[in-house]
């Protein structure tokens, strides 16, 4: 099985230091029996709170429907240590993440989730961020194993987020992302199982 190493789609950017996991996902909605939905709820309060104001939130803005590279700045994903906050961009479109520093938990529960974590510095982000917003419906193209990000004719380096380093290094990621990236060949195998009747 191929594990996730390339992610390619346009970028959405989310200014901002300390955006932490009851904005990312508001603790109302944490009642969910399951994940399913969470992501139409990403950002709710946010999204709200700048529609108020006659603004719009790039996770409701069209120009960024399509994205799947999220982008901002520092301690991204801090607060609780609630699995819903990754789980929810993860089902909005999500894909890769790039920030200048995160949660350690919450980049934690992206890497188990199969979504990988890049850090890079200030001027970096800014410029990747200015970008995106100048280009909103450009692709741009994340690697894990080169640690790169391709953003239009330039190639920028990458560094993996602290925490998750090591699951890259022993071979955790590539199991858990290529249990990912083969998930529905996954659950067709898992659903001809004798004991999975039990379940349905």
């Amino acid at each position: 099985m191929n594990s996730i190493d390339i992610v390619k789609g346009s970028g959405v950017p989310v200014r901002g230091n300390d955006i932490d996991t009851d904005r990312i996902i508001p603790a109302r909605f944490l009642k969910c029996v399951t994940f399913e939905g969470l992501g139409a709820n990403a950002f709710a309060d946010d999204i709200a709170g700048l529609e108020a104001q006659g603004k719009v939130h790039p996770f409701r803005d069209p120009a960024y429907k399509n994205g799947t590279i999220l982008v901002s700045n520092q301690n991204f994903g801090c607060g609780s240590s609630r699995e819903h906050a990754p789980q929810a961009l993860k089902r909005w479109g999500i894909k890769a993440i790039i920030a200048e520093s995160y949660s350690e938990i919450f980049f934690g529960n992206c890497v188990a989730l199969g979504v990988p974590c890049f850090k890079v510095d200030h001027a970096t982000a800014d410029k990747i961020l200015a970008w995106i917003e100048a280009n909103p419906s450009k692709e741009l193209e994340t690697s894990t194993d080169a640690r790169t990000l391709k953003l239009g004719d330039e190639t920028i380096a990458l560094t993996l987020a602290d925490g998750p380093r090591g699951q890259f290094l022993d071979g955790s990621w590539n199991a858990r992302s290529a249990l990912q990236a083969n998930a529905d060949k996954v659950q067709e195998l898992a659903a001809k199982l004798p004991y999975m009747n039990f379940l349905k």
